[in-house]
């Protein structure tokens, strides 16, 4: 949730150091626009980021996932994890 919205919706999430990712298909995508940033971390490859968007409120690249990630973090594949105050609630 960011924003008193939900973003992604779903129990079936894989968590990598301390972060929950959710399936790419549990994503409300109306919430989401690509971002051009990039970052890489040595064990599960270059990360790609969503900026999430609620309203008129833009979260610049408050979400990421791994379009290719390296075999070491193969199952995090599919998935998109959140920071920057987006909270993950039961």
């Amino acid at each position: 949730m960011w924003n008193d919205t939900v973003l992604a919706d779903g129990d079936d999430t894989v968590v990598v150091e301390g972060n929950h990712y959710f399936p790419a298909a549990s994503l409300r995508r109306e919430h989401f626009r690509e971002s051009d940033h990039h970052s890489v971390c040595p064990w599960k490859g270059t990360a790609s980021y969503f900026d999430v968007v609620v309203g008129d409120a833009v979260n610049a690249q408050a979400a990421w996932y791994y379009p290719q990630p390296k075999q070491a973090a193969a199952q995090i594949a599919g998935r998109v994890a959140f920071w920057k105050g987006v909270r993950v609630v039961d």
